[in-house]
């Protein structure tokens, strides 16, 4: 369906990603309910629908069903960037239907479609459906009222966007379910001492709307949506790779790898904390900002000032890359912002600037802030699929838990298995010294040196060494000498 063709069958909600949601905005001539727990959020949502279709020009009424002074709802919602008093009479029609609802369905009914065409409105909001159970006590008059009450908006060519606290469970087992046209879920869980909103679109008349959960935040703008990234997947059968290679700028490791690593691949860089994944993946930012290609540097650990110093000791030096705006460093800690955040953020840099490298510093941090461990897996494919599609060349660091040891398991990181390319640092200790190995474990449809390298950091740089053909058992970590016993081994 075109742009054109869903603006003539939407009303478009003022928050591009709610739009995404509900597959382009709220259908016209429509009634939709925005469910949750007192505290979710849902006179904000809707009061920010409204407040942005009257700054577009569009009439709306706002009806509220208490008998509670409307400087009250004006007060809370004066704090968010969205509101503008001078829209508040002409555009924006503030009412109470309390009095009408006290009468009678028919006289809050008739009170409310008399508004709406009279001002021509193509909005109208009630805040608080359940106040109007609780005042009638009547299943039936209530069911009557938002049915007689969705015939004369439709008539209107009015979106009718009521709420009601009620969580979704309690909804559905409600007259107001089957009557109205669509179901908004918004609610409040709590995962240890983190409070994380989830909005929900349950159901919508004709439309294709995106489905399950999605991540919801309040701030001064009002409210931010996120939908999750793998319902938004971009088609990959087309996909063909693009011959040439993503170098790191050291001859020697470019070398393993026939000139790097190929392009628009995912990579995974693994290895023992402090071994210095963090600057073999500067190096890779910096000769790709060098080649001309933008570049795209997220840390969730080090602030870009120190990331500079140490990348400077070592003799990388990434100053004038950084001025001529191809090198970007940005310093994003996870912590309590989740996954969804911080990805929108870094795809919405990937589009804005033509991002054609992009390193993640911290992969670990990015596993840890998707809160729910059974979604890591399809979040970082679709991650995978979004960057592919982007024309990005990407590498992940991962921290290992072990500095040495016999175990060495990626089973409980996606990435490595969906990852395309995966390389490994690892401490050895040998000759009672301790020594750095790097090891190619994986690469796609690549060719590839797979031989162990030890290599070295210094104030130089980082060198990548020959071969070492004269031991065994690098990878546990516990290396020895070809031929070499082991106290108490027979041999």
């Amino acid at each position: 369906m075109t742009d054109d063709s869903n603006r003539r069958q939407c009303l478009e909600t003022g928050i591009p990603s709610f739009d995404v949601l509900l597959g382009g905005g709220i259908p016209r001539r429509q009634t939709l309910i925005v469910a949750g727990n007192p505290g979710s959020g849902k006179t904000i949502l809707c009061s920010q629908v409204a407040f942005l279709a009257a700054a577009r020009g569009l009439p709306v009424v706002i009806s509220t069903v208490t008998s509670e002074p409307h400087d009250k709802l004006v007060d809370a919602l004066s704090g968010f960037s969205f509101f503008r008093r001078e829209l508040l009479g002409e555009k924006l029609f503030l009412m109470s239907t309390y009095a009408s609802l006290k009468k009678g369905a028919k006289e809050a009914r008739d009170l409310l479609v008399h508004t709406v065409r009279e001002r021509g409105a193509k909005l109208l909001f009630i805040d608080g459906l359940r106040a109007i159970r609780d005042l009638w006590q009547d299943e039936a008059r209530l069911r009557e009222f938002l049915y007689e009450l969705g015939i004369g908006l439709s008539a209107t060519d009015c979106v009718g966007l009521f709420t009601t606290e009620y969580p979704l469970e309690k909804l559905m087992a409600l007259p107001e379910a089957t009557t109205v046209d669509g179901i908004v879920s918004l609610s409040v869980n709590t995962r240890g001492v983190r409070r994380l909103r989830r909005v929900e679109v349950v159901k919508l008349r004709g439309r294709p709307h995106l489905p399950g959960e999605h991540l919801m935040r309040i701030g001064p703008e009002g409210v931010e949506l996120f939908p999750r990234l793998e319902t938004q997947i971009p088609s990959d059968k087309d996909f063909s790779p693009t011959r040439g290679r993503a170098g790191f700028g050291l001859p020697e490791l470019d070398g393993l790898m026939e000139g790097g690593l190929p392009v628009q691949s995912t990579t995974l860089l693994a290895g023992s904390m402090g071994i210095g994944k963090t600057l073999l993946a500067a190096h890779f930012a910096a000769e790709g900002a060098r080649r001309g290609e933008k570049t795209l540097f997220v840390s969730c650990f080090e602030p870009s000032s120190a990331l500079l110093a140490r990348a400077k000791r070592i003799g990388l030096d990434v100053q004038e890359v950084l001025a001529s705006g191809a090198l970007t460093l940005v310093h994003q800690p996870p912590a309590e912002t989740e996954a969804d955040v911080l990805i929108e953020r870094i795809l919405r840099d990937v589009a804005r600037q033509g991002i054609q490298r992009l390193v993640l510093d911290g992969l670990t941090e990015l596993e840890l802030s998707i809160a729910d461990p059974e979604r890591r897996r399809t979040f970082l494919a679709a991650l995978s699929v979004h960057l592919r599609a982007a024309g990005v060349t990407s590498l992940f660091t991962k921290e290992v838990s072990k500095i040495a040891g016999t175990e060495l398991d990626f089973s409980d990181t996606p990435i490595a298995i969906l990852g395309e390319n995966l390389l490994l640092l690892r401490y050895v200790e040998l000759r009672g010294r301790i020594h750095r190995i790097l090891s190619i474990l994986k690469m796609r449809d690549s060719k590839y040196d797979g031989n162990l390298r030890e290599f070295e950091i210094n104030d130089a740089g980082i060198r990548v060494l020959a071969p070492m053909r004269s031991v065994e058992g690098l990878l546990t970590g516990q290396a020895r000498p070809l031929g070499a016993s082991v106290v108490g081994e027979s041999r």
